[in-house]
């Protein structure tokens, strides 16, 4: 049997792994996402007694490794009588990291945003909190669309690192398959063009998305 005829017998079995990796995912951008707009506004108050454990907690994301993270969970959390299942010790884990990750990406947008803009907004009598909102988030958010696009990759990649805390993820299934088979080769260039190609394919929906509002923006310019 060639690696080829070996990717064909394989394929069902690893697309399940692969749906729990995007499922993943999504959890721990649900959990990132959240987090990563608090720490950045966090981060941005003019209260250094809450600015600065702000800023402590956001480089501590960063500079953590992931893997340790993770296993500070799963694996630290019940001797505080607190036991979670493998996917949500992972969800928590990938979590806490992406929303460390994502206050920086969410900082640089909201600092992206004209300080002309901040003024008409306090000319206009706005208080900080309407201006964020009504103002400076919705002009940041479409700054952070393309770099929130690339960690999104990222994350989808490191959620291979919940396989060793036995989640059923794209590259568990691929390595518990070549244990038993020992067609290491076959297995793991498999789970890897899998990965590649959700990525690739994430990446062309931004690139298509982008020259369209180019287009648009160009058409607009036209009529005008």
């Amino acid at each position: 049997m060639t690696w080829i005829d070996e990717w064909w017998t394989l394929f069902p079995s690893f697309l399940t792994g692969l749906l729990v990796s995007l499922e993943l995912t999504v959890s721990a951008l649900a959990v990132g996402l959240p987090l990563g707009i608090l720490l950045a506004l966090g981060s941005i108050v003019p209260q250094p007694y809450v600015r600065w454990p702000v800023i402590v907690i956001v480089e501590i994301g960063r500079g953590a490794p992931g893997l340790i993270v993770l296993y500070l969970v799963y694996f630290g959390l019940p001797q505080f009588n607190l036991t979670l299942s493998s996917f949500v010790s992972a969800t928590i884990a990938l979590g806490f990291t992406a929303g460390a990750y994502t206050a920086e990406i969410f900082r640089a947008g909201i600092n992206a945003v004209p300080s002309g803009q901040r003024e008409a907004s306090r000319a206009l009598g706005l208080g900080w909190v309407k201006e964020l909102r009504l103002v400076i988030l919705p002009q940041a958010v479409k700054v952070v669309i393309p770099p929130l696009v690339g960690f999104g990759i990222l994350l989808f990649q490191g959620t291979s690192l919940a396989f060793v805390i036995s989640v059923p993820e794209l590259l568990s299934i691929a390595y518990n398959n070549a244990s038993i088979t020992y067609q290491f080769f076959g297995s793991l260039t498999l789970a890897g063009a899998m990965y590649a190609a959700v990525s690739i394919v994430a990446v062309s929906l931004l690139k298509l998305r982008r020259p369209n509002k180019a287009k648009a923006a160009t058409n607009l310019s036209a009529v005008h």
